[in-house]
């Protein structure tokens, strides 16, 4: 009874918050202009939907065809080309065709909360990626990774790395994905006020039916859907937010 409840006050609660989505999300418009090739920078299958849901349905709302970077196959439980499979599956529902995702398959790029993947080889085969797909904007996780996982924070340092050393193509961007506090993190839309107050960059805003979509392309991650993660795809602020900014010192803004 109490889930129940709970359920109806964050669908009523949306809907007030989805009053304002329009206003609200404004800024994605003048930061991305001119982006033609974006690309999704994940560590693990599941990533795309459980953080990036909002940024992946609103850049595909603008019309910008998104391609998808997964740097293992997820085989820290010996479920790798399950979690592959699941992977697909999920773009397919979120609107990304199979011929835009690549998952990268290293023995140097174990998935384990553990490790920190090695920055150079990781640089290398993200980049070698970036000039094949001719990218103009990487999106991936902050520093802190979302959830302090090690291999999420990999991704941040090398992304940092070629930025540092000027080694993405001419014209090619970063953002990355905000990190937010334990509070916050299970908010879901009621973070909403707080997310447009605290000044970010760029800023997704999920619409109910996206809510529905990014859950529904959970829901193809089978091998991963315990029992809290039923409760996170109801409460997380990344099923309905997503603030992203940029490196320091890159353009925020592409000519036309």
């Amino acid at each position: 009874m109490l889930a129940l409840v709970l359920v109806a006050l964050l669908s009523a609660l949306w809907c007030v918050c989805s009053r304002w989505r329009d206003v609200l999300s404004g800024r994605p418009v003048g930061a991305l202009r001119g982006v033609r090739a974006p690309l999704l920078l994940i560590a693990h299958p599941d990533d795309e939907c459980m953080f990036f849901s909002p940024t992946i349905l609103g850049l595909l709302q603008e019309q910008r065809p998104l391609s998808v970077l997964c740097c293992s196959t997820g085989n820290y439980y010996n479920q790798g080309e399950v979690r592959k499979k699941e992977l697909f599956q999920s773009c397919a529902a979120l609107g990304i065709p199979a011929s835009n995702v690549t998952v990268i398959d290293h023995r140097n790029l174990p998935d384990s909360p553990n490790v920190q993947w090695d920055t150079h080889l990781l640089s290398d085969l993200i980049l070698t990626h970036i000039k094949q797909k001719n990218i103009d904007l990487v999106i991936t996780f902050d520093e802190k990774g979302i959830s302090g996982h090690s291999n999420h924070i990999s991704l941040y340092h090398a992304i940092r790395s070629l930025h540092r050393s000027r080694k993405l193509p001419e014209g090619c961007s970063a953002v990355v994905l905000e990190s937010v506090n334990i509070f916050r993190k299970y908010l879901s839309v009621l973070d909403l006020p707080i997310s447009y107050l605290f000044r970010s960059d760029i800023l997704y805003i999920s619409s109910r039916a996206q809510y529905r979509q990014a859950k529904d392309a959970m829901m193809c991650h089978q091998s991963q859907l315990l029992w809290f993660r039923h409760i996170y795809l109801l409460f997380s602020h990344y099923m309905a937010i997503n603030s992203l900014h940029f490196l320091h010192g890159q353009e925020t803004e592409k000519d036309s």
